[in-house]
């Protein structure tokens, strides 16, 4: 837990801009999850391992209001969810069934859980708000899932914004939205991160002085130097 306690300590300080740069660097372009807006404004930056949930279109027969009691049901997900997790919905987009409202989502909220992200909406939205869980969605709709999707399972690969999330890979979200680090990458960013924030740093501090562009973002070889020198 330890290492899980370093990793998120570390990315809480790195924007998913920066964590956005670093994977395009490792040749990795599709990690944005678009649609993933903040709820509230202000919402802070959170880590996590994703706990993946999955919805397909809905189906006369098996999108029901009884189907909220079966084994495998987006109560039964919730039950499952790990405290420090975070949320992650494929709602295939639709954006007028909300997958969740304000009970369920203070369900989650008392399991620790920190955060929802979903490509679809929320509904109860004034109560979602009151439950105090940050949420990372589409917006809002009235209709509850079942009118729109139907949901199939939990803890395994989805499709989430257009990008692909498989479960304990790491979530980074912040006003930018939601950005995954593949879980086999997750050292070599923590390695590099700071490091490149520290670096942008020092180049908008030399902006702010009146340093042009060219040559310093990226960095050429004279102003690599100086940077050093800053270092040491």
């Amino acid at each position: 837990m330890s290492r899980e306690r370093d990793i998120v300590a570390t990315l809480e300080k790195v924007t998913t801009a920066t964590i956005t740069t670093l994977l395009l660097k490792k040749g990795l372009r599709n990690v944005w999850m678009r649609g993933t807006r903040p709820l509230n404004p202000g919402q802070p930056r959170l880590v996590g391992k994703a706990f993946t949930l999955r919805f397909v279109p809905a189906r006369e027969d098996l999108a029901t209001p009884e189907s909220w009691s079966k084994p495998i049901s987006t109560r039964a997900a919730i039950e499952a969810m790990p405290e420090g997790c975070i949320a992650v919905a494929d709602a295939m987009g639709v954006t007028d069934a909300g997958i969740f409202g304000d009970i369920l989502c203070a369900r989650i909220a008392k399991r620790g859980v920190k955060a929802l992200i979903t490509d679809g909406v929320v509904r109860d939205v004034a109560g979602v708000r009151v439950t105090g869980l940050p949420v990372w969605c589409q917006g809002a709709a009235a209709p509850p899932s079942v009118a729109g999707l139907t949901f199939v399972n939990w803890g395994e690969p989805i499709g989430c914004g257009g990008v692909a999330v498989f479960p304990d890979d790491w979530i980074v979200v912040d006003g930018d939205g939601a950005v995954l680090i593949p879980a086999a990458l997750i050292d070599s960013l923590v390695a590099e991160a700071p490091e490149q924030e520290r670096l942008e740093g020092w180049i908008m501090a030399e902006v702010e002085k009146g340093a042009s562009r060219p040559g310093l973002y990226p960095p050429n070889a004279e102003n690599k130097a100086r940077y050093e020198k800053t270092k040491a």
